[in-house]
């Protein structure tokens, strides 16, 4: 049996991450997103536990996923599932870059993890959790960035969040 690992911040959850998640649960037996740690962003507008949460409501309608959280570094935290596949969506040629090089430094620290690339459909190929958190600022209409199972959760919490930061 084939466990991917979809790792991610999920700051929050995307249509796009969303599309990669559902691609991996039909390719593979079973699919572990998991809300990863990530030392370089600072401030997230969710806490790791309100977006393991938004997660879990999100992918609900797969029955082979699940959600699961790590600080440990991914090959580390792959070592757990006997041949895991890490499964990795790219957006654009820039995002290869990066993940190949991140790549080659997981199969370092554990050789027998693989990773695999998905590229992003078309449509989602400009979405990021930034790019909705700068347009939840604003006010944008989010129905074509996020699930709608956690769109009234962005509003919200990106509402909070401004009036905190404005003292209101």
């Amino acid at each position: 049996m084939t466990t991917a690992i979809c790792p991610g911040s999920f700051d929050p959850i995307t249509l796009g991450h969303l599309n990669i998640i559902r691609r991996a649960a039909n390719i593979f037996d079973s699919v572990v997103v998991v809300c990863m740690v990530n030392s370089e962003k600072k401030a997230p507008l969710f806490s790791l536990e309100e977006r393991m949460e938004l997660i879990r409501r999100v992918v609900k309608r797969f029955p082979n996923v699940r959600v699961d959280c790590s600080d440990k570094l991914l090959a580390e935290y792959a070592k757990q599932f006997e041949g895991s596949v890490l499964v990795k969506g790219l957006r654009a040629v820039s995002d290869y870059e990066s993940e190949a090089q991140m790549a080659l430094i997981n199969k370092k620290m554990n050789p027998s993890l693989e990773t695999v690339f998905l590229t992003s459909s078309e449509k989602y190929t400009y979405i990021s959790s930034s790019v909705v958190k700068e347009m939840a600022r604003y006010g944008t209409d989010l129905r074509k960035f996020v699930p709608m199972e956690i769109l009234d959760d962005v509003i919200a919490k990106t509402k909070q969040q401004e009036a905190a930061r404005h003292g209101a």
